[in-house]
């Protein structure tokens, strides 16, 4: 599943451009193709198609694992959930030129060039909405929000009586967290997975903080990790140190990093480096 350094990525690469593509920014709206009505969680497709033309892109920004797009009289919000991926390309250059099977929506623009959702899985959704503050009301803070500071983040912990690993990754705790960064930022912090939140201290939750934004703005910095069929591109797979790194040596220890599951998730850990020992 795209996290946040590959949705990020994705966020800049449209209003940037990208392999020859243009920036979505000021891009208009002339056509909606739907091929697969699951796709949408709001509104319905006839809605869907015919408020669509004529909008212009305005802005392009990123709350969480969602990407949002603002348009003239909207805001266009799509959620790539487990193998969803968003890019441009000509409209000459479509089926023919590629294994288009599993795209899911079309939006093409009056400049020849078209916005390709693609969806393999079909767990992505798209909302067409005026206001989409209901639907981020659940979400928990941005790790790199300025308010989120060490005092902040230690009172949130304490609050909660959780595993680690399972709250890190509960989007209403922290907003764009999964399970990659997740393990990376346990193990830079030194923290076990099933370590209790409220029995760290506020040193130590200053330390996951700190730790989370950095592999973050490495991830960033790499253009995420490509590690499935769906995400290509980024190199941050190559700077794991225990994520998918299970039987080898801990960068740090040399003792075999290994994997448990944690509320369902696979999870990578050194046992030596990240001891469940509150003391």
């Amino acid at each position: 599943m795209p996290e946040l350094p590959e949705v990020e990525t994705i966020r800049q690469r449209l209003i940037k451009g990208f392999d020859k593509s243009p920036s979505i920014i000021d891009q208009t709206i002339t056509q909606v193709r739907l091929f697969w009505p699951g796709t949408l969680s709001e509104p319905d497709p006839l809605t869907f198609s015919a408020f669509l033309p004529g909008q212009q892109v305005l802005a392009v920004d990123r709350r969480a694992k969602f990407l949002v797009f603002t348009l003239s009289d909207a805001y266009l919000v799509v959620h790539l959930r487990m193998s969803g991926d968003l890019y441009l390309e000509q409209k000459e250059k479509n089926a023919a030129f590629r294994d288009s099977k599993h795209d899911r929506l079309w939006l093409e623009f009056e400049s020849g060039w078209r916005l390709v959702f693609n969806d393999m899985r079909k767990f992505g959704r798209v909302w067409l909405l005026r206001d989409t503050s209901a639907l981020f009301s659940k979400l928990g803070p941005e790790p790199f929000n300025e308010q989120l500071t060490r005092t902040v983040f230690a009172d949130m912990l304490q609050k909660r009586s959780r595993q680690l690993k399972p709250l890190l990754i509960d989007q209403s705790f922290l907003a764009g967290v999964g399970n990659i960064y997740a393990d990376e930022a346990l193990f830079m912090a030194g923290l076990h997975p099933l370590r209790q939140s409220n029995s760290l201290t506020v040193s130590e939750a200053g330390s996951l903080l700190d730790s989370i934004r950095l592999v973050l703005t490495k991830g960033i910095d790499q253009k995420g990790a490509s590690i499935d069929w769906v995400y290509r591109g980024g190199d941050f797979q190559n700077y794991f140190q225990v994520y998918q790194q299970t039987g080898n040596p801990c960068p740090r220890c040399g003792h075999p990093i290994e994997k448990t599951k944690v509320g369902q998730r696979g999870t990578h850990f050194c046992p030596v480096c990240q001891k469940n020992d509150p003391s």
